[in-house]
């Protein structure tokens, strides 16, 4: 698919931090909006945004400490400040209410996002952004506060020594993206290394986040509080998940029966990145779904 007419690369303030997305035009449209995840960048959307723009007025975002948004002064990436951002470009461009696709950490966030603002939002899409819910436990959810803060400092101080890998050519920065997902093909890999890196002074390449943003805060909200948020939620849901995922699938382990109208997709022969691993199928429902009365 050839990806030659491209979006318009905009910028929006949140906490002081320039943060950076993409439009993709249509402005009388219904507003959707695209958010990726972790260690990702708003081009990933490419595809699913190329087909989705005459129907749609379509903005990407790029999460602080990602793609072309500034990286967090103090190194620290809550998922309140990921919802505050998200809060942030939909009330400045005036998008509400709106329906989101949202992928893994951009799932979760928009999530919680609809729980707190449910009128917002007509449709939600969320690819494996559930994370674990209150049924299932966790050693982490156990362990005694200082010793999160403890094991949250001493990782913090390590990354904090940590070297951003140096690709000496783009083709090597390509090689490492096809490697992390085998599902990719030739052109969708090549296309989000391209977007995915930054060129350094030396002239090797660098992916294009904070490596702060691999760590997870040491306290969130708990696992009760978020599926609150869940059940707040009054849109019709999408939540979907790769069969060759290491995701669950959310109507078998419980966490679907927290919403109030949600629709599970488990998408074969798809990995995380659902989106690029299945295109067609996935776009398929997603169609179905968003043009459901």
């Amino acid at each position: 698919m050839s990806l030659d007419s491209g979006p318009t690369s905009r910028v929006f303030f949140s906490q002081r931090l320039r943060l950076h997305y993409v439009d993709w035009g249509n402005p009388d449209a219904p507003p959707l909006l695209l958010l990726h995840g972790g260690r990702d960048h708003c081009r990933n959307w490419d595809w699913v945004a190329r087909a989705l723009r005459d129907d749609y007025h379509v903005v990407a975002p790029d999460l602080r400490g990602h793609g072309d948004s500034a990286w967090s002064e103090s190194s620290h990436y809550t998922m309140a400040n990921y919802v505050y951002d998200l809060a942030q470009v939909i009330h400045q461009q005036k998008l509400a209410p709106l329906s989101i696709i949202a992928h893994s950490l951009g799932g979760n966030v928009a999530l919680r996002y609809t729980g707190i603002y449910p009128e917002n939002v007509r449709r939600l899409v969320a690819i494996e952004g559930l994370g674990p819910g209150p049924k299932q436990n966790a050693q982490s959810d156990k362990t005694p506060i200082a010793e999160r803060m403890r094991t949250w400092i001493d990782a913090q101080r390590a990354l904090s020594g940590r070297r951003p890998h140096r690709y000496p050519t783009m083709d090597a920065a390509y090689a490492r993206m096809h490697e992390a997902n085998a599902h990719l093909s030739a052109e969708q890999a090549r296309h989000l290394t391209q977007h995915g890196v930054n060129q350094n002074e030396d002239g090797t390449y660098s992916w294009k986040f904070d490596q702060y943003v691999r760590l997870w805060p040491a306290y969130d909200m708990t696992r009760d509080a978020i599926a609150e948020l869940w059940s707040r939620i009054e849109c019709p849901t999408m939540l979907v998940y790769g069969t060759e995922s290491w995701a669950r699938n959310p109507a078998e382990d419980g966490r679907a029966d927290y919403f109030r109208n949600a629709e599970v997709l488990g998408v074969p022969g798809a990995g995380h990145w659902v989106h690029h691993d299945r295109l067609d199928f996935f776009l398929e429902n997603v169609r179905r779904f968003l043009a459901a009365p």
